[in-house]
């Protein structure tokens, strides 16, 4: 086991052994968990195939093993389920432990914030993972305001987003301080929080928000599957 998998497994341990806690009950939610994480699997890893194959990134055998799968080590195809996984769990919990409030805020705001992110992407093209990364949280920021905008609304969706920015910079700082995942500077600013370029930042903001709000969909679907059963029982019963 080289050390990638062994930091995925790592990340995972504490929200998986805390799944079965009575009051969030995360286990409860795994229909919807394991149907946003099916998609970020697809969506994240195809951009991660094209990155890897485009060169903006590669990983470094030393940590991550030889063995590829389409391009990519079995620890980065584990990122993208350990990582959505633990950071859905902090939502689930932030929403079982703190009243909730809603934010007043015009639909006008998300798609302008939106339009900033996509502009600034544009401009900063020829710096393809800066470019490409501001574009893909434009979007996800619009698609979500479309499908979701309840869920970006929520305090604690907001503040369960801010709380995921503490393990990212343990886990990132790992990845990237030793480094299993190497970067050509030329494709992004070459601008560092420590070890950390600040791209993964947007990277990590795009692909949660993917996630938390693909949750709340698909929370809402099998609710929604429940409550047909349930009226059906009542009518048969």
């Amino acid at each position: 086991m080289n050390f990638y998998i062994m930091l995925d497994l790592f990340v995972l341990a504490g929200p998986l052994a805390l799944s079965f806690d009575k009051r969030v009950a995360f286990y409860k939610k795994w229909p919807a968990v394991f149907g946003s994480i099916g998609l970020i699997v697809l969506i994240y890893g195809a951009w991660d195939i094209w990155k890897t194959a485009s060169a903006v990134w590669s990983f470094n055998p030393a940590y991550a093993g030889e063995f590829r799968f389409l391009l990519l080590p079995m620890g980065e195809w584990l990122f993208f389920v350990v990582v959505p996984y633990a950071c859905i769990f902090i939502l689930a919990c932030v929403r079982s432990y703190f009243k909730d409030a809603a934010f007043a805020l015009p639909r006008p705001l998300f798609f302008a914030l939106s339009a900033i992110l996509a502009v600034l992407g544009v401009a900063l093209i020829g710096r393809t993972y800066t470019g490409v990364v501001l574009i893909a949280a434009a979007l996800t920021l619009a698609a979500s305001e479309l499908l979701a905008p309840k869920s970006l609304r929520s305090r604690n969706f907001w503040l369960a987003m801010a709380i995921t920015y503490a393990p990212f910079l343990l886990a990132n700082g790992i990845l990237t301080g030793k480094p299993v995942v190497l970067y050509d500077d030329k494709r992004n600013l070459g601008i560092r929080a420590g070890s950390i370029p600040i791209e993964d930042f947007v990277y990590s903001f795009a692909m949660l928000l993917l996630a938390f709000v693909l949750f709340d969909l698909f929370s809402a679907f099998f609710e929604r599957r429940r409550e047909r059963k349930r009226a059906a029982d009542r009518k048969g019963a």
